[in-house]
């Protein structure tokens, strides 16, 4: 079934000049102030206790309850990871991790589609200024999914690309006003990946998102049958995940320039972390106040199996923790310093990722293992986050054996081949 999806809102600044990206900058900031990190990150923790009365929903849905998408908007959150010389709030990669880990306390599937909103105004600020000036000319942040694998084509024509094709996996699309896809462009027999940006309304949403975790971030299909997409609104993959992308040139935030993959599976990884603390916490609470069934009313607290079951979970979660912020911190001191990472150090942090959400999903397991069957209702909290947590270990950049493959192909020494994400 195929759904047409446009714009839930279209902020128009009619107030001010179109044709000055600083005015409508300033009109945007006079409602909107700027968070600093800390402010940020208690902004997330804020928004805990709406997301978790909503993930019931949010699974029922299959998307984002509209309050959900509407608190954050006026907050002015969408526009943490945008340049502030943009009208964004100039954050980075601390801020987004830590933020997406605290709001997956609330809700797993939130946190991920959230951050990945935000996330995805980073990808438009790396691209050539155009690019920018065009996506960002009714407000300083967008609304956009970004499916990453190249399954569909572009054609060269006059002015653009003719863009066939259908891209799995785009979070969030339900709420998007532009979507990023990327698509393969045949030069003389030589295949170029190349991202293009449309409109929402030229494409097509097909409803697949029928799954049993990860329910909430409506990750349907983007279908597309020959969408006119001029040049100014692409650029090649090559440029988009380079060391040096076009908007580097002329922003001068240092998140700019951070590498895309590292950066993309540090900040997915968060809401699997997030879920595991909180599983962890909720079945603290469920030992305290669970009597044995078949017992002389024997509380769950005072077995001893139970206080190591639980000792063993914090002890599984604290370790993903530590690998996961080893991880964002060293990406965060090399690039802040003006040095880069070469392959083999890149194929590390994905490690740690992959690393981060298979611990987080070992220490979930390990308190359903002593939880009993009441968790496994629909509506029940810690059966939720296995579902969403095992689900996001299904993602390709969390597969632990091609991760740890990788990894150990190249510290041996072999190149990576030409569809290792690094």
């Amino acid at each position: 079934m195929f759904k047409a999806f446009t714009p839930q809102r279209q902020h128009v600044l009619e107030s001010c000049p179109m044709n000055s990206l600083e005015n409508r900058a300033d009109l945007d900031a006079a409602d909107h102030q700027r968070m600093t990190h800390d402010e940020a990150v208690a902004w997330a923790k804020g928004m805990i206790p709406a997301l978790a009365g909503r993930a019931t929903e949010a699974e029922h849905l299959r998307e984002l309850p509209q309050a959900t998408i509407d608190e954050v908007a006026a907050s002015g959150a969408f526009r943490l990871l945008v340049p502030s010389d943009l009208g964004g709030w100039g954050l980075g990669l601390r801020s987004i991790t830590e933020m997406a880990r605290v709001m997956a306390h609330g809700c797993v599937s939130s946190a991920w589609t959230i951050s990945f909103l935000m996330l995805h105004n980073w990808f438009v600020a790396r691209g050539p200024k155009v690019l920018q000036d065009d996506l960002f000319a009714t407000r300083p942040y967008v609304m956009m999914p970004c499916p990453l694998a190249p399954t569909g084509t572009a054609i060269p024509v006059r002015g653009g690309y003719k863009m066939t094709g259908r891209w799995q996996w785009a979070t969030g699309v339900q709420h998007a006003d532009w979507v990023m896809v990327n698509t393969l462009v045949d030069r003389d027999g030589e295949p170029e990946a190349r991202y293009c940006l449309a409109p929402i309304s030229d494409v097509e949403v097909d409803d697949v998102w029928w799954t049993s975790g990860m329910r909430g971030t409506g990750s349907n299909d983007i279908v597309a049958d020959q969408v006119f997409v001029p040049e100014h609104r692409t650029m090649t993959a090559a440029d988009f995940r380079g060391d040096e992308p076009p908007g580097a040139g002329v922003r001068s935030d240092a998140f700019v320039r951070y590498p895309l993959t590292p950066v993309l599976v540090l900040v997915a990884a968060a809401p699997a972390l997030g879920g595991a603390e909180a599983a962890v916490d909720l079945f603290r609470e469920h030992m305290r106040e669970r009597l044995l069934p078949y017992s002389a009313g024997e509380r769950q607290a005072a077995q001893p199996a139970s206080q190591v079951r639980l000792a063993e979970a914090l002890a599984t979660v604290r370790a993903a923790r530590l690998v996961w912020q080893d991880a964002i911190d060293d990406v965060c001191d090399i690039y802040d310093a003006g040095r880069q990472l070469n392959r083999r150090e890149r194929s590390r942090y994905r490690l740690a990722a992959a690393h981060t959400v298979r611990l987080s999903l070992q220490a979930v397991n390990i308190v359903l293992e002593g939880s009993g069957a009441s968790v496994f209702f629909e509506d029940a909290p810690l059966g939720r986050i296995q579902r969403d947590l095992v689900t996001i270990k299904g993602h390709v950049v969390y597969d632990w054996d091609r991760a740890a493959q990788l990894v150990g192909k190249l510290e041996i020494g072999e190149e990576p081949g030409p569809t290792d994400m690094l």
